[in-house]
């Protein structure tokens, strides 16, 4: 398995990369992203620069990777993305992170449609809090008090069931139960 090295400020290497490794393995089955950035602290707080950073990161660094990617999949191929329950639920303390992942989330509703005529699916996952390590690397900020962590096994092993099926959502429950639907809201 090729590993290639991209950086998410720069929308050509996110192509770039797609296109290396489709030259290295010979197409493409599925592509996710599962990488991001997260800011903590009110909007006065955050200011434009980490806001810049959180919308390039998290909407604009995966897009670049599925465009690129859209152009050579086959049939019955798939892109999927971590977008988080912030995606639906935005949080105080959290605003422009909530916005860049709620702007993932349309972009991919948005993709889902155009993409389906190629036999391209969409899978947007939407897990709640899990305790990855990642919200104690903020850029900016601090982590509010948050609620346990959902079991990250749990939550893999629903991904994979995603993936495999014709889901279009992975989402948490209120009990922190993953829950795949067929078709997004």
């Amino acid at each position: 398995m090729p590993t290639v090295l991209f950086d998410a400020y720069d929308p050509a290497s996110c192509a770039r990369a797609v296109h290396t490794v489709v030259a290295e393995l010979g197409g493409l089955d599925a592509v996710v992203t599962v990488f991001g950035s997260v800011g903590f602290g009110s909007v006065d707080e955050v200011g434009d620069e980490v806001a810049e950073h959180l919308m390039a990161v998290n909407f604009l660094a995966p897009a670049a990777f599925f465009r690129a990617a859209l152009g050579v999949m086959r049939p019955g191929s798939l892109i999927a993305a971590v977008t988080g329950v912030v995606a639906e639920r935005p949080q105080p303390g959290m605003a422009d992170y909530s916005a860049s992942k709620a702007a993932l989330s349309a972009w991919l509703g948005a993709v889902r449609r155009e993409a389906r005529t190629a036999g391209v699916r969409v899978l947007d996952i939407r897990p709640g809090h899990m305790d990855t390590g990642f919200a104690d690397r903020p850029v900016v900020g601090a982590a509010p008090p948050l609620p346990a962590g959902a079991d990250v096994d749990k939550v893999v092993a629903a991904v994979v069931d995603a993936m495999a099926s014709d889901a279009e959502l992975l989402r948490t429950s209120a009990d922190g139960t993953p829950v795949t639907e067929r078709r997004a809201r």
